[in-house]
């Protein structure tokens, strides 16, 4: 009896067909699965399968277009593949009004076509009898009831719904998308609710990359910017913007998207024209114009222009904005409005914007058709004003595109690549240098082109081109010095520093070896900074930290070489923030976390609100590395998840690459990621020439390993982060592994096959190892290399109080050496060590480390916790599923959207059973627990 039902194309409601029309967008590409939605698509099977206690009504709630007809169709499909008879059916706004209208067309969906009793055509209410004849119609088989568009349909069938669902022992289950919660009215008070949010930046950037022909670079950010994760409106963007420059590309691909089309298109026709040109106004806006511009602009205070658009759902006025209340309304406000209206608006927005200059400038040029030789006098004051450099990009290459003067619009194309640059798209930085090398003709333009245009080129992994790229701008003669000699000095300085950070991440000898090349034939200063050259100065020695190193190893710069916090000027101008970056991230190669997390944090926090995750992206890895190292994984896991979706709606793929690593590192520290746990996603990456991203990948898979007690596996995996002659691959990342490399070694009985490693390291450090490098040595050489006093080198590596800034090495070292007391038969001392180690593991919520100190804790003679079935014994079916999944790290939230509870049930259920368990925190139940 499975159907797949009958949809009606519906100028009035349009639901979610649209977002379910990708498929056919892109075949090719995988596309007709769903994109982002894997815990909706969890929650679904969960609730197909009706496991116990799972109510019998299910909602999809959510606007228009956001994706609930094909989680709904998804559904259907999933129950018909479980054997359960199947009825589908859609709401639609003119049949509202008829009684059991939908009804019928639901039992018309089956097979069999199923007529309905002779109670429902008699129209009278939905009560038991109805009910009762339909259930007997549908009587035998598992049913599942869906219904797309559920605010649309007529209150009987839904009240007849609602019956079927409350009668005792039926197997008839309802599931409805809507809008809103209309629907809800007529069903259990235990009805579950999926509310479907905007799709996550990186699933909107999946979604897009798989239409053939999408937009690239500032167009593309512009689309997911302007869908706000809807996809229906991110297709519709994608399909006007592409009918720009194509319209035969742009051709709407099914009759679904022109549905899309004139649902706003009809909406926005019905309203009076005063209320459609203001809406034109409040479309072209821009995030500065808030509604008194706006009418302002309009030349009107009458707040009543807005009532009918307020009335029709298409916009709101809250807080003093005018609010669109779906991306698509505003599209359509825009869309087909004849040239001379929008430039007349725009001028009028303009005119209201004199004290935000940027807004002025974009308005403006919005509104110039042609070049104008007279604009660019009003952009130098309007950049300087400028709050993100996304708008800065974008006006600088609006700017450029009237200008009249071929040498200025060099200048305003080298300007907008190094804010494009800094936002982090490389192929909008792509496009701006291939419109900069057509029109420039001075070679110090190029070579500040080069950098923002080399700096795109690493982040995507292809860092040799990117420092070819950066010699053969060296290359090329530059004119005498000038009044920009201050300017050139410091970009030739920036191309330095670039140089040297794409040489540590390449790894290649030819680039190391080439530096000195490099920083000959530039202006950048000495080590020693001249006066009034602090700023180049700084940098110099950033770049001298990177590059003067013997082959084999780092020399790290002395403690407390870098500036205190306070002595750092604050961000307000590029140099001080390249300044601060320089500091922290010499105080990264030092090993002084302190100075290195103020700094990456300050600038961290300076450069978000300028949405300019290109400069963030330098710094992300060794911030990270640092908030691992140092035991603050929550800010790290939330930094993660942001910084992943930048990387991913960017396309960084070298970025990306080593985001994946660091958060593979941290799930494995957390004992979250399962023995065979992939590098997600899959990203294309050449390591031969990313020797940096290679190690974080090696060392987060070691760290899988090491975490399921897969010793061998952790040593082979490591050891290749080390030549033959154990020299480090990566002078600073592989010494770090070191002692991780001596504990899998040990552990794995390869001790003598680690020794050359440790030597070399210990060689190569001699001279001026930091205090966490002598830790780990001390930790290595007691694992590998002990002598006649074993305990001799742990004590060393745990006497130092600085140790504790790295609480995660440090407890490695005390389970280690509580280790060897325990085998010297010394359970006492054994015991102090494991005590300090478990309050650090179980303050981290490192689950594999916690295991294995209790574990020791055991042989010494402590009493083990109690089992996890006589624990839960005394709790309900539901209280064990809910323990069990807060011991396994899920919050309240996460563990309400799979039981269909909300997150303070569920809280409630933790409070009352916390003392039953005799425990007091969440963290406990991993311990009670430890394989939940």
């Amino acid at each position: 009896m499975t159907s797949t039902g009958t949809h009606r194309d519906n100028p009035e409601d349009f639901g979610d067909r649209a977002a379910s029309t990708h498929s056919t967008h892109a075949p090719t590409h995988g596309i007709d699965r769903l994109v982002g939605r894997g815990a909706e698509l969890a929650a679904l099977r969960r609730w197909v399968r009706h496991e116990p206690g799972a109510p019998r009504a299910l909602v999809l709630l959510g606007e228009e277009g956001i994706g609930k007809s094909r989680l709904l169709r998804s559904a259907c499909e999933q129950a018909a593949q479980a054997g359960q008879s199947v009825l589908t059916a859609q709401g639609w706004a003119p049949e509202r009004e008829v009684p059991y209208g939908l009804l019928r067309q639901l039992l018309a969906s089956s097979p069999e076509r199923i007529q309905a009793p002779a109670a429902l055509d008699a129209g009278t209410p939905a009560g038991p009898e109805p009910a009762a004849a339909v259930a007997a119609l549908l009587d035998g088989a598992p049913v599942l009831i869906a219904v797309d568009d559920a605010h649309a349909c007529d209150r009987p069938t839904l009240e007849l719904l609602g019956s079927l669902v409350r009668r005792p022992g039926g197997r008839i289950s309802v599931l409805l998308a809507a809008r809103d919660q209309e629907a809800l009215r007529t069903l259990p008070a235990d009805t579950a609710v999926l509310h479907l949010d905007p799709l996550p930046p990186s699933a909107c950037a999946e979604l897009l990359d798989a239409v053939p022909g999408a937009p690239v670079g500032r167009t593309r950010l512009e689309v997911l910017e302007e869908a706000e994760g809807n996809p229906s409106a991110l297709l519709e963007l994608c399909r006007r913007r592409s009918f720009r420059t194509d319209p035969a590309a742009a051709r709407p691909r099914t009759p679904r998207l022109h549905t899309v089309r004139t649902r706003f298109d009809t909406l926005l026709g019905r309203l009076p024209a005063p209320t459609r040109h203001a809406l034109l106004h409040a479309a072209l806006a821009l995030p500065g114009d808030d509604a008194s511009a706006v009418m302002a602009a309009l030349g009107t205070t009458d707040l009543g222009i807005w009532a009918p658009a307020e009335e029709a759902g298409i916009l709101a006025l809250t807080d003093g904005r005018l609010v669109f209340r779906h991306p698509l309304a505003r599209v359509a406000a825009v869309g087909g409005q004849p040239a001379v209206l929008l430039t007349r608006a725009h001028r009028a927005l303009a005119e209201r914007a004199s004290a935000r200059p940027l807004d002025r400038v974009r308005h403006l040029v919005a509104a110039t058709v042609g070049p104008d030789a007279a604009f660019t006098e009003n952009l130098r004051p309007a950049v300087e004003r400028a709050t993100d450099e996304f708008t800065l990009a974008q006006a600088l290459e609006d700017a450029a595109r009237v200008s009249t003067d071929p040498d200025e619009q060099a200048r305003l194309l080298t300007e907008a690549m190094a804010a494009a640059a800094a936002v982090g798209d490389p192929d909008w930085v792509r496009n701006l240098h291939t419109r900069f090398r057509s029109v420039n003709s001075d070679p110090r333009l190029a070579r500040r082109a080069a950098v923002a245009a080399a700096a795109a080129l690493s982040h995507t992994s292809r860092q040799k081109e990117a420092f070819d790229l950066l010699l053969d701008a060296t290359a090329e003669p530059t004119a005498e010095p000038t009044a920009d000699t201050a300017l050139d000095t410091a970009h030739d300085t920036k191309l330095a520093a670039l140089a040297a950070a794409i040489a540590d991440q390449s790894g290649l000898p030819e680039h190391r070896n080439r530096l000195a090349e490099l920083l000959a034939a530039l202006r950048a200063p000495g080590p020693e900074a001249r006066p009034g050259t602090e700023e180049p100065g700084v940098l110099a020695g950033f770049v001298q930290a990177l590059t003067t190193r013997p082959a084999g190893a780092r020399r790290a710069p002395a403690r407390r070489s870098t500036p205190a916090i306070g002595s750092t000027p604050a961000i307000g101008s590029p140099e001080p923030l390249i300044r601060r970056l320089a500091v922290a991230s010499v105080a990264y190669l030092s090993d002084e976390p302190d100075d290195c997390l103020a700094h990456f944090r300050a600038a961290d926090s300076h450069l978000r609100g300028r949405r300019a995750f290109g400069l963030r992206a330098w710094y992300a890895a060794p911030l990270l590395d640092t908030l691992l190292a140092t035991g603050q994984w929550p800010e790290a896991a939330a930094l993660l998840d942001e910084a992943k979706d930048r990387a991913a709606v960017l396309r960084l793929t070298r970025i990306r690459a080593d985001l994946e690593a660091l958060d593979l590192s941290l799930r494995a520290l957390r004992g979250t990621a399962p023995a065979d746990a992939p590098l997600r996603p899959a990203v294309p990456l050449d390591v031969h020439e990313n020797l940096a991203t290679q190690v974080r990948a090696v060392r987060a898979r070691a760290q899988v390993a090491m975490a399921h007690g897969e010793w061998a596996d952790a040593y082979r995996r490591l050891r290749t982060l080390f030549a033959e002659d154990g020299t480090p691959r990566h002078p600073f990342l592989s010494s770090r592994c070191l002692a991780d490399l001596a504990l899998a070694a040990h552990r794995a009985g390869l001790a003598d096959r680690a020794a050359p490693v440790l030597h070399r390291v210990r060689d190569a450090h001699e001279e001026r190892p930091t205090t966490r490098m002598t830790l780990l040595l001390h930790h290595a050489t007691a694992l590998l290399d002990p002598g006649p006093d074993p305990e001799h080198h742990f004590r060393l590596a745990l006497v130092n109080a600085d140790g504790e800034r790295w609480p995660l090495e440090r407890a490695q070292a005390r389970l280690s050496y509580a280790i060897r007391l325990r085998r010297d038969r010394r359970p006492s001392e054994a015991r102090q060590q494991l005590v300090a180690a478990l309050e650090t593991a179980e303050t981290l919520g490192s689950r594999p480390l916690a295991e294995a100190i209790r574990h020791e804790l055991r042989a010494t003679g402590v009493a083990t916790a109690t089992g996890s079935g006589a624990a839960l014994g005394g709790l309900t079916a539901q209280q064990q599923q809910i323990v069990r999944m807060a011991a396994r790290g899920l919050s309240n939230r996460e563990i309400g959207e799979q039981l269909f509870l909300s997150p303070r049930t569920v809280g409630t259920h933790l409070y009352n059973v916390y003392p039953k368990l005799g425990v007091s925190s969440r963290h406990q139940l991993r311990d009670l627990l430890p394989s939940a």
